[in-house]
């Protein structure tokens, strides 16, 4: 992965392209980040910058010691973007959304919406059995295995179980609209994850 930014998911709105056409986007709030930690091939074996998000108040001393070196306060959210050329950035670098231009196509990962336990209707989209009366299969998978071979569920049966709160990443969403003032970037279409969810945005 290239450089990017860490975000939070606002919400969702629709606005109108240069040709009348109203489409739905995210908004996303990217950064600022700083550069926290320079990582180089030949002390950790790849290129890569740590960047952290959000300012925190209260952390616990190794944090703090971590923190101290690029001399801009604590913070909450840390992530790792690889980079070939680690010469062009400094320990306290700001990193905002000027790393983007309107019309990029870029790749973003979220953890999805947490549904609980599901049933295989709503998990898996089955089918389900008979809705007439007299029925007690109308939600249930049905047979999961055989009697005599081979004797046993097999790997990977699709049955009820916690549904949601996934690692997504979708690619090539286009960049509509920048608000550099505010750090807000609009995607068109959707993003994994609820509002106030942290996604990571890839250049």
């Amino acid at each position: 992965m290239s450089l990017g930014l860490i975000g939070k998911k606002i919400g969702m709105t629709q606005v109108f392209e240069d040709n009348s056409e109203l489409v739905p986007v995210t908004i996303i709030q990217a950064g600022p980040c700083f550069v926290i930690q320079i990582k180089t091939e030949e002390k950790d074996g790849y290129n890569a910058l740590q960047l952290g998000y959000v300012a925190a108040k209260k952390v616990n001393k190794p944090i703090q010691g971590h923190c101290t070196k690029s001399d801009r306060g604590n913070f909450r959210i840390f992530k790792e973007f690889a980079v070939e050329d680690i010469e062009n950035y400094t320990l306290g670098q700001e990193i905002n959304i000027g790393i983007f231009s309107i019309g990029d196509r870029i790749t973003i990962t979220g953890n999805s919406k947490g549904k609980g336990f599901a049933g295989v209707m709503k998990r898996w989209g089955f089918g389900g059995g008979p809705a007439s009366h007299g029925s007690k299969t109308h939600r249930r998978p049905g047979s999961i295995g055989a009697s005599a071979t081979p004797s046993r569920v097999l790997k990977g049966k699709k049955l009820p179980g916690h549904k949601g709160n996934e690692k997504n990443t979708i690619k090539k969403c286009k960049i509509v609209n920048l608000m550099s003032e505010e750090n807000i970037i609009m995607i068109k279409g959707q993003v994994p994850g609820s509002r106030n969810q942290v996604v990571l945005i890839y250049k």
